[in-house]
């Protein structure tokens, strides 16, 4: 749900070149994502959650995998070009049948899930058995997330596109939630909706929000630096990169009902 247009500053991009995609190995997070999609066994069709009108998530998937349908709330992802087709989802059930799917993605999603039991719920049934979720989002424990969390949805609205250098026509951020945005909500989740963990980590990269001032960025930087640094400090990084898993055999019925009665 997070696709917006960064405006180009020139300072920035000579720092973020000097300092991040000079340095041997070094992957920028939509890499970690796309190594992570690449990685599953199976991708002939895929459900992107969330995929906007249209982004780089979406042009990888399109072009590694057979059959990529969209998922969103806004009705401008029907605008999306690398869709076959596209969905209007309204926070309830996914108007998609069981067994859809080989693969699920979720990039920049589930910390606008404001119920994500049922979300996670929806997401098994329309999967295939064998069938992957795989997702990116940020960690509540990260000082983004927490500082979205502790402010009212208008400042964060300003502050996002300020820090971020967004341009002023930009859409608006989403508003979030952050109810699955720890290891231990994810591992959580996952248990109740059926599903088993495949994978799960945590990353930091650039510091994007450092856009608007060169002091932020370099004061960024060192937090990037000490958090990677140290795997004792791996629960502060910036986001969670995982996928989970459908049973292939043995699949216990989820109690989807259960989990909307209790909601309502």
């Amino acid at each position: 749900m997070n696709h917006f247009c960064e405006v180009s500053i020139v300072w920035y991009d000579e720092a973020v070149n000097r300092f991040y995609r000079a340095r041997p190995g070094w992957k920028t997070g939509h890499m970690e994502l796309a190594e992570l999609i690449l990685a599953q066994p199976r991708r002939g069709t895929c459900l992107e959650i969330g995929p906007g009108p249209g982004g780089a998530t979406s042009r990888f998937l399109a072009a590694h995998c057979g059959l990529v349908d969209g998922l969103d709330i806004d009705p401008d992802a029907r605008k999306n070009p690398h869709l076959h087709a596209c969905y209007l989802y309204d926070g309830g059930r996914f108007p998609l049948s069981d067994d859809s799917y080989d693969l699920a993605v979720a990039d920049y999603v589930l910390e606008h899930v404001e119920r994500p039991a049922e979300f996670l719920a929806e997401t098994f049934r329309v999967l295939k058995p064998g069938g992957r979720f795989c997702f990116r989002t940020p960690n509540l424990w990260h000082y983004v997330s927490l500082g979205a969390r502790l402010t009212p949805h208008w400042m964060h609205e300003r502050l996002s596109g300020w820090l971020r250098g967004m341009p002023s026509d930009a859409h608006a951020p989403y508003r979030t939630y952050h109810r699955a945005n720890t290891r231990s909500a994810i591992r959580r989740l996952a248990r109740a909706t059926g599903f088993e963990m495949a994978e799960l980590r945590l990353i930091e990269k650039e510091p994007s929000y450092g856009r608007a001032n060169r002091a932020l960025f370099y004061l960024f930087l060192v937090y990037e630096r000490i958090v990677n640094a140290w795997e004792g400090f791996e629960g502060v990084r910036a986001n969670l990169l995982g996928s989970l898993s459908k049973p292939v055999s043995g699949v216990r019925r989820l109690a989807a009902d259960r989990l909307w009665k209790e909601a309502a």
